[in-house]
């Protein structure tokens, strides 16, 4: 049992400085259906879900796609909702060369499950995604990086459910997410050799920790800055660089909820049309591996080498 003082990262322990990363980026996509989002969690009920336009093929065909073009891998987190509805499209996934991971059931924050409601969830996914691409699943990231201090007892479950790394954390504070006390660079929160967390991109300026992993940010931002939030931010944490994005956000037909907060639209709808070919510059900008190749095989080779 991992100790449950007031900190956290008491049993955390950094992956060694002799870890050799690859010069590479590492390019996610968290797949879930538009209406899941957290901008809209208090504008559309879950209950409302079975009757709202389904557009998350169409939308995750569109970065296969565009992934398939740029000559680039990925790693595609998956609800299970997704992969209970749209098993083809999980398996369509994998077939082409792409990480497939686990997003959790239907996007539940971390901080509001019991041990035993995440035990069910996550279990229940990874199941549903195992049975879709016939391999064993071994990447997590939890719903809107909600994995929170009152929650580190979710390492302990993902260790039990077979995971070997989580990428789960912002280094950062918003007002959505966010564990700016977190390492920056891959650590293994839970002890060493156990689970790697592999935190998402963060860029020091002007003394202030920013966004450097794109998502939402990536499409709002100007495109020279937002690439170099993320490439500055590599640097700084010599590590791989680690970018997201979702496939709601390459689709400006899908409904517009204008019953949603004006944040919430601004957030969710701006930049939609032109985010392809910011995805095709920034493509060709680097290259790329999926996840588990940029940091987490690293990590453990490191840790075997050393005995």
């Amino acid at each position: 049992m991992t100790n449950s003082s007031s900190d956290p990262l008491a049993n955390a322990v950094p992956v060694s400085a002799s870890t050799q990363f690859p010069d590479v980026y590492a390019f996610t996509v968290d797949v879930e259906e538009w209406f899941q989002v957290g901008a809209f969690e208090n504008t559309i009920k879950r209950s409302d879900w079975r009757a709202l336009e389904s557009r998350v093929e169409e939308q995750t065909y569109k970065v296969l796609g565009l992934l398939d073009h740029c000559g680039v891998k990925a790693s595609f987190f998956c609800l299970g909702w997704v992969a209970a509805r749209y098993p083809l499209l999980i398996n369509a996934i994998h077939n082409a060369g792409h990480e497939v991971g686990c997003h959790g059931m239907d996007h539940e924050r971390l901080f509001r499950f019991s041990r035993e409601e995440f035990i069910a969830d996550v279990f229940k996914a990874k199941a549903l995604l195992e049975d879709a691409i016939g391999v064993e699943v071994k990447g997590y990231r939890a719903p809107s990086f909600s994995l929170t201090p009152e929650v580190w007892w979710v390492y302990e479950v993902l260790e039990q459910a077979g995971f070997s790394y989580s990428s789960s954390l912002y280094p950062l504070k918003t007002d959505h997410y966010g564990m700016p006390d977190a390492p920056r660079r891959p650590f293994w929160p839970i002890g060493e050799g156990r689970i790697l967390e592999a935190p998402m991109t963060v860029c020091k300026m002007l003394g202030r920790s920013l966004p450097g992993s794109g998502g939402g940010y990536f499409r709002l931002l100007p495109y020279a800055l937002g690439h170099h939030l993320l490439s500055a931010g590599a640097k700084q944490n010599r590590a791989p660089g680690i970018f997201y994005m979702h496939p709601w956000e390459v689709d400006p037909d899908q409904p517009y909820r204008d019953d949603a907060p004006l944040l919430s639209r601004f957030r969710h709808y701006t930049g939609q049309a032109a985010l392809p070919k910011k995805l095709e510059r920034l493509c060709a900008a680097h290259k790329w591996m999926r996840l588990r190749e940029a940091i987490v095989a690293p990590a453990y080779q490191s840790l075997e080498a050393r005995g």
